[in-house]
């Protein structure tokens, strides 16, 4: 259970961290005109420690079964997490598709939590990617109340394409890697 605990903590200083700014904004602009970008360094020290909880707390859980996921749900997992990759890089591209969604980032988190959820069916899996699923939702929603006729993306070049791609396949490769490294092949084996 203290895994599970952990986790959860993780998950709510991640929750707290990125919605600050939008639930208290008047609270961010202080801080923000008291000590300029430095503002940042607290936010991000926060969100730091809360995907560091987050590892902890998921890979000390106990295993408890919730549901089964489909036996074709690893292979779509993999090719989703192509998609959540790119969608993630999207926002800070000058690829010409970054102007086609308000919130890339967002949808690309959104993508990779349901992409885990296919591919594993335990309590915690449930919990981590659901919550930080339902995360991605409300931020996206938050976002557009606050800011209802936001400017999209306009521009982006070929060569942008190109590099949102390319850093994109290296990333997931990265990713794979990782997840390997950590006793958690995707590709099976």
């Amino acid at each position: 259970m203290t895994g599970l605990i952990v986790m959860i903590v993780g998950i709510v200083l991640w929750w707290a961290a990125h919605l600050f700014k939008r639930v208290a904004p008047t609270q961010r602009a202080a801080m923000t005109e008291r000590m300029g970008e430095a503002a940042r360094g607290p936010f991000a020290l926060v969100i730091l420690i809360s995907v560091v909880l987050m590892v902890i707390g998921y890979r000390g859980g106990e295993f408890v079964f919730v549901y089964d996921p489909p036996a074709w749900g690893p292979h779509a997992n993999n090719l989703l997490m192509v998609f959540a990759v790119i969608l993630l890089g999207l926002g800070n591209s000058q690829s010409r598709a970054r102007g086609w969604l308000r919130h890339p980032m967002l949808a690309g988190f959104l993508v990779w939590c349901g992409a885990h959820l296919l591919a594993n069916g335990d309590r915690d899996s449930v919990i981590l990617f659901g919550l930080l699923g339902l995360w991605a939702v409300v931020s996206m929603l938050v976002i557009n109340r606050a800011e209802p006729r936001a400017e999209r993306f306009r521009g982006g070049t070929a060569a942008g394409d190109i590099k949102l791609l390319v850093i994109s396949v290296a990333l997931y490769a990265v990713i794979a890697g990782i997840h390997i490294w950590l006793g958690y092949n995707p590709f099976g084996g």
